[in-house]
């Protein structure tokens, strides 16, 4: 199973504290935050970002959440 993803962007416009990138092949829209993108990038910039599953942190969140599920119900009986 892959965890990590490379993708393609670029930068269509800024507004205010928005960017509006074309993402992938198909240069699907997406709204990002700026400052979230390096500093200095511009309309019309390519970007390659890394996206990664973090196996970790989703499994203490899973695991909180079905412990919280439990001390919930447990605590109606």
């Amino acid at each position: 199973m892959q965890r990590s993803k490379q993708v393609s962007a670029v930068i269509d416009r800024m507004e205010g504290k928005k960017a509006v990138l074309l993402v992938g092949a198909e240069e699907k829209q997406v709204v990002w935050l700026r400052e979230f993108l390096p500093e200095g990038v511009q309309e019309g910039d390519h970007l390659v970002m890394d996206i990664g599953f973090d196996e970790a942190s989703t499994e203490k969140a899973r695991k909180e959440a079905e412990d919280l599920l439990k001390e919930l119900t447990q605590g109606n009986n």
